[in-house]
């Protein structure tokens, strides 16, 4: 068996205190040579394409690492894929593979909460059993997945829950894990939708390119927030907007008019929430079809501006409804 290790920096790649490391300072083989059992378990091919704690990873990144990952998908010699990575943006990038690679072959992202020098550092044995989720036929067509503290958490649903805790990377509340790792034993327990995603039709499978990546920010409701916030926004260029509201999605008063205003000059506008569950529905809690803004569905914030930042920079504006609909 052979897997593909694609090393991208990170907390897992961080040297130092645990309270004061400095993250991606470790390289692939670094990683690679510090857990003996990776070398029984499959010859490996390696690869770092850069090395960024991930809160300095931008959506240009999603697409370098998607056309690499891409890349050993396309090697028959290559039986799975493992990406290592920060956890700060793991979801948003997670989240855009997720979109931007076919199903097939296991795509496995794991991170670590403690640097590699710390005691009892977690990104050993998290590697390690990215490695065998990896090599697991169950994990094939199940689109991308992250393997942390045991648990194999689909792309769709991880959300990282704690600032500092080793089981930070959790699924969101009621979706459920997408399976278990208990030593090297995998078992998967639910089967994802991972069919290659629609977005990418127009282009004929082919990978977008990150020149012209639209801009689209993310605004936090609050007690009093300011409408002029939706203003500076559209004044800086944004092609979309996600609002992460208060509630089932729920517009402040004061912000109706600001975001009628945005959406006649051609902005795109997606209503999401703060709340940790449940999600934003189509004509619920406010008239979408009225007002011309569209519903997150079960994404998050963060996932509403990848798939919405995506879309737009696939010429996809058109369906926007139907792809947040259905994804």
């Amino acid at each position: 068996m052979r897997l593909a290790l694609i090393a991208t920096g990170g907390t897992i790649a961080g040297t130092g205190a645990q309270d004061s490391y400095t993250a991606a300072t470790l390289g692939a083989e670094s990683l690679l040579g510090a857990v003996q059992e990776l070398r029984r378990l499959a010859d490996w091919h390696i690869e770092q394409p850069f090395a960024l704690d991930s809160r300095d990873i931008e959506p240009a990144h999603w697409l370098q690492l998607a056309a690499c990952i891409q890349g050993q998908i396309d090697d028959p010699a290559i039986d799975g894929i493992v990406v290592t990575h920060g956890t700060d943006t793991l979801e948003e990038t997670a989240f855009a593979l997720h979109l931007l690679l076919p199903a097939g072959k296991p795509v496995v992202l794991t991170a670590a909460m403690r640097p590699a020098t710390s005691l009892s550092s977690d990104g050993p044995l998290n590697l390690l059993q990215a490695a065998c989720v990896a090599l697991s036929p169950a994990a094939r067509n199940q689109g991308v997945l992250v393997v942390a503290n045991d648990a194999v958490i689909a792309a769709h649903d991880l959300v990282k829950q704690h600032t500092h805790a080793v089981d930070a990377l959790q699924s969101r509340a009621g979706r459920g894990l997408a399976g278990s790792v208990l030593g090297e034993s995998v078992s998967m327990r639910l089967c994802t939708q991972a069919a290659r995603t629609a977005l990418l039709q127009a282009a004929d499978g082919a990978l977008p390119k990150p020149e012209s990546l639209p801009r689209v920010d993310i605004l936090y409701a609050h007690a009093g927030a300011a409408p002029d916030l939706i203003d500076a926004c559209v004044t800086a260029g944004a092609a979309g907007i996600v609002l992460a509201l208060s509630g089932h999605g729920s517009i402040p008063a004061s912000w109706r008019a600001a975001i009628a205003k945005a959406l006649s000059q051609g902005v795109h506008i997606v209503r999401a929430s703060r709340v940790a569950a449940g999600g934003v529905r189509p004509q619920t809690n406010e008239d979408d079809a009225a007002t011309g803004c569209i519903a997150a569905g079960d994404r998050t914030a963060q996932q509403a501006r990848v798939l919405l930042l995506l879309a737009l920079h696939c010429k996809q504006a058109e369906r926007l409804g139907e792809l947040f609909a259905t994804l």
